[in-house]
Formats: C-alpha cells, structure tokens, sequence
C-alpha cells in the first residue's frame, strides 16, 4: 500500500512538471498540437460510454456535471482529482478516473496547471470601474484642403482719381522776304502764333461727366507797309467751355453747357487808327441746357461729342460803347440778352499716322439771328516736336452790319511751321 502511494506521489509530481514544462513551449511557440484533437474526440466519446453506463443519481449526477466540463477544456492538471483518487469514503468518479489515466498514460497531452489557469484568471471585485465604450456613428466629412504656402502680399488701397488732364502747346513762325527790286513786288513781315489748349475732365465711371477746356491763342505779324502799326494781331481768342453731364443710356448725358470767349487786346487794320474789338469788347456767354453724344467711331480714330440744346441764353457784352453798333448789340448799349437754341460739333479725326483734322462747329439761332463758326486745324506732325498747321476759320453773323462785298459771311486762314508740344 505504502509503495502504491509513494508511486503516485511520484507519478504525480512528474507530472506537474511536465504540464507545466508544456504550459510554457505552449504558449512560446503558440501552436497547438495535433494531440488536442484526438483528446477531445477520446473525451467525447468516454462521454458518450459514461452517460448511458453509470446510474443516474443525485450524487453521481452532480460528480458528473463537475467533472465533465474539464473534459471539453485543454488537458489541465488538477490537484483535486489526485486527492479524490486516494481518498477514502468517497465513491470513486470516473471523470477522475479517466483524467487520472491521462496523466500516468499521457503526460505530453497536458498544457497547463490549475494554479496557473486560476492566476490568469480576473477577479470581479479588482474590476473598479468598468469600461464602457461609447460609440457612436458621426458623418463622413471631407478631407480639409491642403492650402497652398502663400507669401504675405502688402495691399495698399488707393484713393480713386477720377479727374484726368491733358493739354497742348504750340509755337508757330512764319518769314516772308522780299527785296525792294523783287520783280512781282511786295514786302517782307513776320508772323508768329502761339496756341495752349488744357483739359481737365471728371468722370466717375458711373453717372457723373464734367469736362473743362481751356483755349488761348495769339497770333502777330509785322507789315512795312502799315505806317501806323509795326506789329498787329492775327489771331486773338480766350475761351471756356465747360459741361456737366448725368448720364442718361450708354452715350447720352443731361447737359448743362457754358462757353464764355473774348480777346487779350486791340484788333487793327492797317493804316487805320480805328479799334475794331479789344478785350471783353465783346464777350460772349451761352448757358444752354440739352443733351451730350459721345462719339468714339473707326477703331479709336474719331473721337468726340454733339451737343444739342433746344434751349440756350447768349449774352453779349462790350465795354466799349463807340463797338455796341458795329458789334450788333445797338448803340449805347452794352448787353444784348437773347434766347434761342445752341448746337456744338467738336471732334478729333486722325486721318494719317501723322495727320489730324481738329474741327468744332458751332451754331446759335434766336429765330431773328443766327452765328454759325466752323474751325477747322489741320495738323501734320513730323516728329515729336515739329509741326505744320493750316487753320480755317469760317463764320456766318446775320446779327452785324451787312457787307457789300462778303454780305454776312467772313473768312479767316492761317499756315504756319513750327514748334508743338503735346501731353
């Protein structure tokens, strides 16, 4: 008996080390063996043999329930199967039993122990807090953009202009030499005309035109054959022609117009003392009220504006009375009010690359009188700063004295070579 158990004990604590020494390569090379397969198809069908062999009690049912769940579970070395087999007054299980034979036949099929199974095992009560995952479901958004590097750029916001400026100069000369023994006759002179033109425009893109224009001209030339004048005036004219615009479509304005003119000093005739106009002797001013046409034809090379007014104020003064009748105004007076309608045509057509026509039409009708003045300057420009003009200058007055020989009608023109400068 004592040799029995000794065996045992024996068997047993080889055992022990040898499931604990399979635990371990177990779990290094975590591959299962093919000898867990056949355990459990042995198990299964012991299991089978068992349960239609032992009696159905109580106590054997209850032995049963415990030991058969081991069966169903990788070969684990238990301590209590041991002490179970050796005990006495216990009725031997079969369960224990077989497990038994598994350990003395087949200690190889053994993968662990108990107390290792039970130390891996958590307990409830070292749980504190249990982890809840809270998951929800969120929308698939898009991906953000990647923005590209840019570099730092300092804006700096202008005040806008809308006022734009231009202007043009002009010194013209003209020499005519004539040798006393010239075979046609004549004499030498001289002559000179000088000529500024400056705009200044506001226009604010939108419903707002104001345009200003500013003329001087003064021509000169001298004459052996006037005993009384060695110098007398050409060309003598200082204007102002001023509108301002509400835009009404695309190229119509609401126009009030202002064109005030007079001279810088006396006009001469030669050998004749007589004064016949001088400065503010006359002036002019027309008020008209009408419409603005912006006229930009043939691909930039004609531009200009029409004027229309059915509706105008001219007034005429002269500070000179001894002029108020041959002016038209009537004798010793100095204004002469009138109302009637005004028309203005003034356009720019560049014919060539170096040729310009300039021309300005101007009309004013009381129904009883009428002035018509068509200025027209041809201009050749053969470099930056030399140029020819030819200037010619008709005019209808019905309001003066009427001539024998021209009726109504007058006629100036002028050619000269000479300096001009533009901006």
């Amino acid at each position: 008996m004592r040799l029995r158990i000794l065996l045992s004990v024996f068997f047993l604590v080889s055992l022990g080390a040898a499931a604990q020494q399979r635990r371990v390569s177990v779990v290094k090379d975590n591959v299962p063996s093919t000898g867990v397969a056949k355990q459990y198809a042995d198990s299964l069908a012991w299991l089978k043999d068992s349960i239609f062999s032992v009696k159905n009690t109580k106590k054997q049912s209850k032995i049963r329930g415990r030991g058969s769940s081991r069966l169903f579970l990788p070969l684990t070395f238990y301590r209590d199967v041991a002490g179970n087999m050796f005990s006495l007054g216990k009725p031997e299980s079969s369960y224990d039993t077989e497990l038994m034979r598994l350990y003395l036949t087949r200690p190889d099929l053994v993968w662990t122990t108990n107390d290792a199974v039970q130390a891996q095992q958590t307990k409830l009560n070292e749980i504190e807090q249990p982890i809840v995952h809270d998951v929800h479901l969120v929308e698939k958004v898009n991906d953000k953009p990647v923005e590209p590097a840019t570099v730092p750029v300092e804006v700096m916001v202008v005040r806008p202009n809308f006022w734009t400026y231009s202007g043009s100069y002009s010194l013209q000369f003209l020499q005519n030499y004539v040798s006393d023994n010239w075979y046609k006759g004549g004499e030498s002179n001289y002559a000179a005309l000088a000529a500024v033109v400056m705009d200044a425009n506001y226009n604010n893109k939108q419903k707002v035109k104001w345009s200003n224009r500013l003329e001087l001209k003064y021509g000169m030339q001298s004459s052996r054959s006037d005993s009384l004048h060695s110098v007398k005036s050409t060309d003598d004219l200082i204007r102002l022609t001023s509108k301002f615009g509400l835009q009404a479509t695309k190229k119509w304005y609401y126009t009030v117009q202002f064109i005030g003119y007079t001279q810088f000093g006396k006009s001469y005739r030669s050998n004749d003392p007589t004064v016949y106009s001088a400065f503010l002797s006359p002036a002019n001013i027309n008020i008209s009220l009408g419409m603005d046409y912006s006229a930009d034809w043939l691909g930039h090379r004609l531009k200009g504006t029409f004027h229309i007014a059915p509706l105008a104020y001219n007034l005429k003064y002269t500070r000179m009375l001894e002029l108020s009748d041959r002016l038209g105004i009537g004798t010793g007076r100095h204004f002469l009010h009138d109302f009637g309608s005004e028309c203005t045509i003034d356009v720019e057509w560049k014919l060539l690359e170096m040729l310009t026509w300039r021309t300005r039409l101007y009309g004013y009708t009381t129904y009883r009188r009428s002035e018509v003045e068509w200025e027209n300057t041809f201009s050749f420009q053969f470099n930056r700063y030399i140029s020819t003009q030819l200037f010619i200058y008709p005019r209808f007055d019905d309001g003066v004295a009427r001539d024998s020989r021209h009726a109504y009608f007058q006629l100036k023109e002028f050619a000269s070579v000479g300096f001009q400068f533009s901006f």
